[in-house]
């Protein structure tokens, strides 16, 4: 699966190990998709704002807000999900408030397992099936997902709640929430890690979980931060005895040589992540960078379109 069929998805869910550069690689998706004429939604789910900033605008809160042309953002969260959910079943705010503000009854929602997760998901996932002027409001919904145990407990409810709750409401959106995850032509996971030995390892195990537990298409691996080759492994030997001179020549010698093996060790990583997993895959460069924002962004873009046909975006 390459790029454009990735993005011809309605939903994108990117998610991979904590500190991989996630937010990154949805955040470059997004620019890719919107420069490709399609209106994006980024949602991340419960978190401390990454999104928007690094588009280079504010924070969305829980209000759909515009990031960049063609990009809106949004942060879901657990209480202003599940006021959204209680006014689309009960659909007059007095009623709301007077069942859903109820101590008593906050404490019985409290005790349903997983209802939180539950409405944090549906509130995407209606964003993916909404409508407006006869037309999807959205062309595609990217999901900055929870890292790996997080995700995957988040995209396990529905098939967890079909299972346990008897027939009612809560059930059919149990039941339309789980077929939108593992229809194969609207839902895709891209899976990000870094050339690693942890995140490398995390993300095969993830992969088993998503193809396995989940049943849903595994769209591509990302792999982040990766060192390009500077040294021949002639070059790298040559470094060795050079470390013990003087400066300038000593240091720069033991930072080449650091680098040298630094990037031998992602290399084998890299091979071994291709091996284990098969999926399309786009190996996205180490930027050395002040700031990260949107230039980086920008720059995590034009890799991932320069991608080689066939590769993942």
């Amino acid at each position: 699966m390459g790029l454009p069929t990735l993005l011809e998805r309605r939903l994108v869910i990117v998610t991979g190990k904590g500190g991989v550069g996630k937010s990154t690689v949805t955040a470059a998706l997004a620019l890719l998709a919107a420069r490709a004429g399609k209106r994006v939604l980024v949602c991340e789910v419960n978190a401390q704002e990454r999104i928007a900033p690094l588009l280079g605008a504010p924070p969305s809160g829980y209000a759909t807000r515009q990031a960049r042309p063609g990009v809106h953002t949004v942060n879901v969260t657990p209480a202003e999900a599940m006021r959204e959910y209680g006014l689309q079943v009960l659909h007059f705010r007095t009623i709301y408030e007077a069942v859903f503000e109820n101590r008593v009854v906050r404490r019985f929602l409290r005790m349903i397992p997983s209802l939180p997760e539950l409405v944090m998901l549906g509130k995407i996932l209606n964003e993916v099936r909404a409508e407006e002027h006869e037309r999807p409001r959205w062309d595609l919904v990217l999901v900055d997902a929870p890292a790996t145990g997080h995700a995957v407990q988040l995209l396990r409810v529905p098939s967890a709640l079909v299972g346990t709750v008897p027939a009612g409401p809560l059930r059919r959106d149990a039941e339309w929430m789980e077929e939108l995850l593992v229809d194969p032509d609207r839902t895709a996971v891209a899976l990000v890690t870094l050339p690693e030995e942890m995140p490398v390892n995390e993300a095969i195990e993830l992969d088993g979980q998503v193809r396995g537990e989940l049943g849903m298409l595994r769209g591509a691996l990302f792999v982040n931060a990766m060192p390009d080759t500077r040294f021949s492994p002639e070059e790298a030997v040559r470094l060795a005895p050079l470390a013990a001179a003087a400066p300038p020549l000593g240091p720069a010698a033991r930072a080449g040589r650091l680098y040298a093996i630094h990037a031998e060790q992602a290399s084998r990583h890299l091979a071994r992540a291709r091996a284990a997993l098969d999926l399309p895959t786009c190996v996205l460069p180490l930027l050395a960078v002040p700031e990260w924002g949107l230039s980086a962004v920008e720059a995590i873009a034009a890799a991932i379109a320069a991608a080689p046909p066939g590769s993942a975006p």
